[in-house]
């Protein structure tokens, strides 16, 4: 970046949008299932999920599920290795989970 005399520096912008091959890979690893676009903007904001209150869970047999605040098993609901985080809704279906029922 090229900064002129008294201007102030700005915060350098991400290695992702200054590759565009990168930040297409990124987004196809989120299509596959492994990271939302989401998860990036938490990752490059520094936020770390902080704002992501929909628990991705595993159930005994191997069906991910989400669950939303206020729902019925919320509260009980623990995210271990394997799962996860989301930040919408529409990251938890893209991803392939699904909406638990209660």
């Amino acid at each position: 970046m090229i900064y002129r005399h008294g201007d102030r520096k700005q915060r350098q912008p991400s290695a992702l949008f200054e590759a565009p091959g990168l930040l297409a890979a990124a987004l196809a690893v989120g299509a596959a299932g492994g990271i939302t676009v989401s998860d990036l903007h938490g990752l490059w904001n520094g936020s770390g999920g902080g704002s992501c209150n929909i628990k991705g869970n595993v159930s005994i047999t191997g069906e991910r599920i989400f669950h939303v605040p206020g729902q019925e098993y919320y509260s009980q609901t623990r995210i271990s290795p394997g799962e996860r985080w989301f930040c919408a809704e529409l990251d938890a279906w893209a991803a392939g989970w699904r909406k638990s029922f209660r």
